[in-house]
Parts: C-alpha cells; structure tokens; sequence
C-alpha cells in the first residue's frame, strides 16, 4: 500500500488521516460535520489536506448516515410482507417497557400498519411446507406498496430460517416484476429463529438501505470525479471494513461504524505501550462510546437495541453509547436537578462559544469557563479561531447559575461533575456490571472531550493506569486506517449438543470461510494472511440467554464444546460461593443446547504501528511550557503550567494541575495526576 485514507464522521466533527507509507508521512485534519451532507465534510477535510485523490490507494470510511436514519426517523419509506395472521409483529415486540419503573412511554414501528401487508404461506419450525406460497398475493401486495410510494419491501415469512424457499420466491417475483425496488428478506440478512428480532433486523435494513445507498453513490461520484480510482471501504460494527457494494447490500452492518473503529485503534495503541487490558471511552462531540478490551481483544456483541423496541442482531464489537460529548446540553429538569445530555448541539449551531449562534449552555462551554479550554487555542487547528467566552459565561449564569443559586463558576464546575459522574457510570456498566474488575485495566481515553475527564475517572474507577494517545480526537480515522476486512456469518442449529451432526458442523464451517473468501478475494486489498473465528452460541437447556462461546482450532467433539461452553458460561456467571455446593458439578447434569454456529473470516492486513510515525520532538519541558493559565479546581482558581504536547520529550513526568494542549483536544491533568510522555508519544497518567 501506499498512500491510506481513514475519514470518520462524527455528530459535531469530521477527522481525517492520511499515511503516506512511501513517504513515512502522517497528516490530520478536523473539520466541523456537515449533517445535511456527510459527504461535503468528507471532501472539505480531505482538501484542507491538500491531497492528491490520483495517489490514494484506499480510503476507509466510518459513518454514522445508517444510525442517524433510524434516530431522526428520515429512513426509507418501507413496506412489510409477513405470513397471514403476523402483520403486527413489530408491535407485539417483546414484554419489556421503556422504562423501569411505571408505563409510560411511546414505540413507533419504523413501518406503520397500513404498509404492512400479509400473504398466504406457511414453513414449519423444521423447514417443512405446510402451505404454498400464493404468488399472486405477493405480487398485489407488492402492488399496493408500491402505491404507497415504497422505496423498499421486507419479506418475512415465519420459520424462513429453517427454509428460506417462499422468502426468496416472494423476493424474486418482487424484483422481477420492479427490478430498481429495494428488496429485503429477513432469512438472508438474519437467519436465526426468534421472529420478532429477525423481523426487526431485516426491517432496519431496509429502513437505511435508501439512505446509505444514496449517500455512497454521491460520495464515490465525488471522489472519483476528483481523481480517486479505487473502491470505496467502509467500517463495520465488528470491527472490520468492508467494501461499499456489500455495505449496499447489508447497510446495517454500519451502525457503530465509527465507534467500532475507535475501539480497534484503542486496541492497536495500547498494545504499541504493552497494554492488553482496557476500559475504553471515546468521547466526541455528541456521543459516549465505551467498551471493554480484554487480553487484547474487543469484546464482541451479538446485536443491540438502536432505541426501544427497535432490535439489530448482528455481530458487533459490545459498545455503550450514551448521549454525553462535549456538545451535550446542560438544563435544569421539572424537579429542579441540573441534567447534561443527552441532547446534543450538534455541529450546527454547536456549543455557545463556537459563535454559531448556539443558545443552550453546553459541557464545552463548562470547561471553557473553567479555563480547562484555550479560548485562544484554534478550533480544529483553523488559524484565527476563538472561543465566546463571554456568551458561554452569559448562558451558563443565566440558565443553570441563577436558577440553582450559584456563581457563574460553581454552575460550570457543577456541570462538568454531573458529566463525570455519567461517564462514571458508562464505565461501571462495561465493567462492573459485567463482572469485571476495573483495577484490571488500563483507561484508553480519547475523542476531541475525553482527555479532560481522564483524571476525574481512574480516581472515582481506582483504575491504576490511563492512557491518552498522541492523537486522542482523530483515533476513530486511525482506526479507519488500520482495520482489517472481516465478514460475519451465521447458521442456525437449535438441537441438544448430545444430538449435534458434528460433521455437517464442520460442512457449515468450511462453507462460511469459502464465502468469507470469495468476498475478501472480490474486494481487492492487499492482506497478509486470512484468519478464522469459529463461534457458537450456546446455553443450557431451558435457557433464554446464550454464551457466544469461542471454539478450539481443529477438528471439534462434544466434549471439546462442551468443555469451551462451561468455560465460558463460568467466566460470564461467575462461581456459587463454598457452602451452596459446586456449581460445575450441579451444571455437569444439565444438557447443552446448541443454538447458531457462527465464522468471522478476517483478512488480515500489514500491521502499522501509530509510534513509527511520531517522531521524538527534541526539546525540553521547559521549552515545551508555553504559559501559565488560571484554572478553576477544588473550588479555587489556580495558577497551572500549560504545555505544548508536540514539544513534550519523550520520558517527560509532569505532575497536576496541568494542561497539555494539541490541536485536536486538550488534556486536564487533574492536581492529584502525574503524567509521562511514553516512547511513541502517548501519555500514561496515574493517579498520586
């Protein structure tokens, strides 16, 4: 490879990287999103660079177009073809309500009732044809869809998993007869059984396929009309790109693109500093993403739910999003208790002190008051950008400082607590929750916000070790640029372990890294080598949850799985405490069930290492002290060095208070931190 392009979208900002290999060259850029248009940022960042698009062998993109269709309800507009009598299986859903305690609260199917039809056929739970397909049904019902101004059809017939026949029958007869119609049946995109999950996912496929299509048309006319000659990759919610004629085909698969990315880079520079454990938190603009990296690895999701009632199931890396970014909005709710997030200002009009004529009291504007934020220090590294102090000070006085009785000051330090103490509680949930120790890892702290709230976190975590990278606010692009290609199938079992044919297990397996290698040898990209992941989601037999359990290399036995699952069911659940008898023993007399089997097919690319494109800066500490700045801490302005981060030696200690100033995002080193300046230029902060 030569030259590499990773460009993530994000809520407030756009980040680009471009390395250059031949020419040993790293650039970064940052410039405000443009949420009418992704592609226009993409562009803009991209010609602030002053690349030349003829020399670019690959450009890998993380977008959020597929999530914000389904957050801002602005899909496609969709239609649904289902087995007489399951017309309203969006709505049934499952028995849980949107919030704990009480029912109050709203669900709105992405497909209304009206567009949604139902047609004569019937498939048995064992695959078996208990009533034809009426295929002059499916053709009115496609039909009167199509009258509704469709843009796209679901095909969902009930136990198409088992045999997937009518689906694709009612799918050809539809694309026949309306060849330009988006057509999406629910066996190819999720075949496993749970109807209303798989329903659902197919569903959210179709709902963005409109809008993911339409935006990569536009953004490759775009490219390639400036010089651009190869294909276009796009990150994946596992952590892996794939090329944009799959992502057409499957736009789902990009729902946490740009976290996911995030995740691999925090992944690949930890493990540059000898870190294998991680919290990690990417704290942007808008949003929180954070996730949890063990022995080197992201911890992968089965599905997750975009908001109530609205499930994907598709492998992802497990990220926690919550709407708390640098954006987010601080108010005094009906109870009178300070609230930030999870409404955001976005990049448009953005926090009060970008000038944009933003009029809600931000998290951004908080630590600008505090003086944690230059207000001389450039936006995005524009040369001549500043910050409205006095408009943040005006907003923030009026709206949360008068109303709760406090200065202008304590309002602003009583925002950035209530922020703190929700990131706290993100972390808690990836951890904790989950029945890790945080003392066991290591905090990956990065986006544009991130590094002003490292040092709150591993104090109120007792995490012994945070870790900021060189470039915290473009780690996202880094990820885009470095990730591998990866594609993700699944087959569903559903029988008892004792009963598993493991030789038409073994078939399955061979069948999904020969299609796993036919797409990676489609998309054309150069690899090292192709590396397998053999899953199964397993339980015990009266189960509703299952263990995604990783199985061994080589040729598999009932006691091999067997023994992966109780493994892993032990690690997840944990152990019964002495005196309530042994829990291997007591779970060694129930049976195995075996539900999916599941391959992730990675092609693996030549490893680039972020520390090999930082140079050592040869200056000094002393030199790299640029002034010395007031900032609000533990109730008092104090005095605190603030530092040039490109002119830190490597080695360097630092102790707290301090700023480390970068133009892609501030470090506030809180008075009870010390920091050192890592080989490869990330900072390790420990708590003194």
């Amino acid at each position: 490879m030569g030259m590499l392009v990773g460009v993530d979208v994000g809520g407030t900002f756009t980040d680009v990287v471009v390395l250059d290999e031949g020419r040993r060259e790293l650039r970064i850029g940052k410039v405000a999103s443009t949420p009418d248009d992704q592609s226009s940022g993409f562009i803009t960042a991209l010609d602030d660079l002053h690349v030349s698009y003829s020399d670019i062998d690959l450009v890998t993109h993380g977008t959020t177009v597929a999530t914000n269709a389904v957050l801002e309800r602005d899909g496609g507009r969709c239609g649904l073809i289902a087995t007489r009598g399951f017309r309203d299986i969006l709505e049934l859903r499952r028995r849980d309500r949107p919030h704990m305690y009480g029912l109050t609260g709203t669900y709105e199917p992405l497909i209304p009732r009206d567009r949604r039809l139902e047609v004569t056929e019937r498939i048995a739970a064992e695959g078996a044809v208990l009533t034809p397909l009426c295929e002059d049904e499916v053709l009115e019902a496609g039909r009167l869809l199509l009258a509704q101004w469709s843009e796209a059809i679901v095909v969902s017939f009930m136990n198409s998993y088992a045999n997937p026949e009518h689906e694709l029958r009612a799918k050809e007869i539809l694309q026949a007869e309306w060849p330009d119609l988006y057509v999406v049946t629910s066996s190819e995109t999720l075949p496993v059984f749970r109807e209303f999950e798989r329903t659902s996912t197919a569903v959210v496929n179709a709902y963005v396929q409109p809008n993911v299509g339409q935006y990569l048309e536009r953004l490759e006319e775009r490219l390639h009309a400036r010089g651009y000659g190869s294909d276009l990759f796009i990150m994946q919610s596992n952590g892996g790109m794939m090329s944009s004629a799959a992502v057409r085909n499957l736009p789902l698969n990009t729902v946490l693109s740009g976290p996911a990315a995030g995740v691999i880079a925090a992944t690949r520079i930890a493990a540059e500093d000898g870190f294998a454990n991680l919290i990690t938190y990417d704290m942007g603009g808008t949003s929180l993403d954070v996730s949890l990296v063990q022995a080197g690895k992201p911890l992968p999701s089965s599905g997750m739910d975009l908001e109530f009632g609205i499930p994907l199931m598709v492998s992802m890396i497990d990220i926690h999003t919550i709407g708390a970014g640098g954006g987010s909005i601080a108010r005094i709710d009906q109870g009178g208790l300070l609230q930030v997030g999870p409404q955001s200002a976005g990049a448009e009009p953005g926090p009060v002190c970008y000038g944009k004529n933003g009029t809600a009291p931000t998290l951004t504007d908080a630590n600008l008051i505090l003086g944690r934020i230059n207000p001389r220090y450039p936006i995005a590294g524009v040369a001549g950008a500043s910050f409205d102090v006095a408009g943040a000070r005006s907003v923030i006085a009026e709206t949360i400082g008068r109303p709760l009785g406090l200065s202008t000051e304590e309002a602003a330090q009583a925002i950035v607590t209530v922020a703190n103490n929700r990131i706290a509680g993100s972390l808690r949930r990836v951890s904790i929750d989950k029945g890790h120790d945080p003392r066991e890892f290591a905090l990956f702290s990065f986006g544009g916000s991130g590094p002003l709230h490292a040092g709150f976190l591993l104090k109120e975590l007792s995490i012994g070790q945070g870790i900021v990278p060189y470039f915290p606010g473009i780690a996202s692009a880094w990820g885009c640029v470095i990730a591998d290609r990866q594609h993700d199938f699944v087959t569903m079992q559903n029988c008892l372990l004792d009963a598993l044919d493991l030789a038409e297990v073994e078939r399955i397996f061979a069948d999904h890294l020969a299609a796993g290698e036919e797409m990676l040898a489609g998309e054309r990209v150069p690899l090292e080598r192709v590396s397998v992941i053999r899953e199964a989601d397993i339980s015990y037999e009266g189960q509703t949850h299952v263990i995604r359990t990783s199985l061994p290399a080589g040729k598999l036995s009932h006691e091999t799985i067997a023994e992966s699952f109780r493994k892993a069911y032990l690690q997840h659940y944990g152990r019964v405490e002495e005196g309530f008898g042994g829990l291997e023993e007591l779970l060694a007399q129930i049976p195995i069930r075996l539900l999916n089997l599941r391959t992730a097919v990675i092609g693996v690319r030549a490893d680039v290492a972020l520390k090999d494109y930082v140079k050592a800066p040869d200056s000094t500490v002393a030199a790299a002290c640029k002034e010395e700045r007031a900032v609000y801490a533990d109730g008092e302005f104090v005095s605190c060095p603030v530092f040039e981060r490109a002119k830190l030696p490597w080695g360097a200690m630092l102790h707290g208070p301090a700023l480390i100033e970068q133009p892609d995002t501030t470090v506030w080193l809180e008075p009870w931190c010390r920091a050192t300046v890592a080989a490869g230029g990330s900072l390790l902060i420990e708590v003194t």
